[in-house]
């Protein structure tokens, strides 16, 4: 029998599916993290200033101030979900997934009531149909409180960063009774404070420990 030898390069099986479904996607990059902890901590920032110095509850131009800020620490907090997303931060289940797309879209609308209400004139800004709105926005927060105690039961982040996001999603259990309890100027302190140990010291882990969102 004669043996033959060729040097063509092996031809490409078309008859193997690629791999789909979560074990294709490795994942966001570390760069990629560490821009949107940044992110995180920019709008964190920006709005923990704001209400710092006007409260969470401003009238005129620096209501207009607050809303407008506010909608920064929401796309802060698009990135904090986009990683979580791009990292199956809560689980690799179909269940899991919906609930962090559906936080998306709640955040987005919640986001909408942010520009809307900060250009807006005031006879506008009032209307019926924006107030509805304004309902996604403690809806949101609440979504992304729900999505930190999954992620810590879930273990899927690791070290400082499986725990952390819980400390920044108190931040509504720690303000919101403060407004009660100790009125419109020491509330807007405690509530910016908060943003600045919760979510800017949560971007900025995520900027320097990228690798802890990785199992």
């Amino acid at each position: 029998m004669e043996t033959r030898y060729t040097n063509e390069r092996a031809r490409a099986r078309t008859d193997v599916a690629a791999p789909t479904g979560p074990a294709a996607d490795s994942g966001p990059s570390a760069k990629a993290i560490r821009r949107a902890g940044l992110g995180l901590t920019a709008g964190a920032l920006t709005w923990a200033v704001a209400i710092i110095a006007y409260g969470s509850d401003g009238t005129g131009t620096e209501g207009r101030i607050i809303d407008l800020t506010g909608l920064a620490f929401q796309l802060g907090v698009f990135c904090l979900l986009w990683v979580q997303i791009r990292t199956m931060a809560i689980g690799t289940s179909r269940a899991a997934r919906f609930a962090l797309k559906l936080e998306a879209v709640v955040l987005g609308l919640a986001s909408v009531w942010s520009l809307l209400h900060g250009v807006l004139p005031d006879a506008q800004a009032e209307s019926g149909w924006l107030a509805v709105l304004d309902l996604t926005w403690p809806l949101s927060m609440l979504g992304m409180a729900i999505i930190a105690v999954k992620l810590a039961f879930a273990g899927r982040w690791r070290g400082v960063l499986r725990g952390w996001p819980l400390v920044a999603e108190s931040w509504a259990i720690v303000s919101v009774p403060a407004y009660g309890i100790f009125g419109e100027d020491i509330a807007g302190w405690v509530g910016g404070v908060h943003l600045l140990v919760g979510y800017c010291a949560l971007g900025v882990l995520l900027a320097l420990r990228p690798e802890l969102t990785r199992r």
